[in-house]
């Protein structure tokens, strides 16, 4: 939970490959030491990037979105548009950590 609340802070100011690279050496030992699944600690560290790449105040994304607007206006329009969907990606998150096995299922019947 506390790897999940840094990953969703480093998000407001970092851009989401640089958070990877940073952390991801340090804290993945950290997790398979812990004995969670590695393929549900990928699926979770890429849902907390697609987060960090459409929130507040970084939001990559959406400074995209922004210029791609026909008519303008001001970027918090963009961003309160985008909240359904980055409070939708929490819940899967919570979801995950509940339910860890509904990211590993695939990869357990695939072989």
């Amino acid at each position: 939970c506390c790897i999940i609340g840094l990953y969703f802070a480093l998000g407001t100011f970092m851009e989401g490959f640089s958070m990877i690279i940073t952390t991801v050496p340090v804290v993945f030992p950290v997790v398979v030491a812990l004995g969670y699944d590695p393929i549900w600690f990928g699926v979770i560290v890429t849902m907390l990037v697609e987060i960090a790449q459409i929130s507040p105040p970084d939001g990559t994304v959406m400074y995209v979105l922004q210029g791609m607007r026909p008519k303008g206006g001001p970027i918090t329009d963009v961003f309160a548009g985008v909240m359904p969907f980055v409070l939708a990606y929490l819940l899967a998150i919570v979801l995950l950590m509940i339910v860890p096995e509904i990211a590993t299922w695939l990869p357990s019947v695939m072989g």
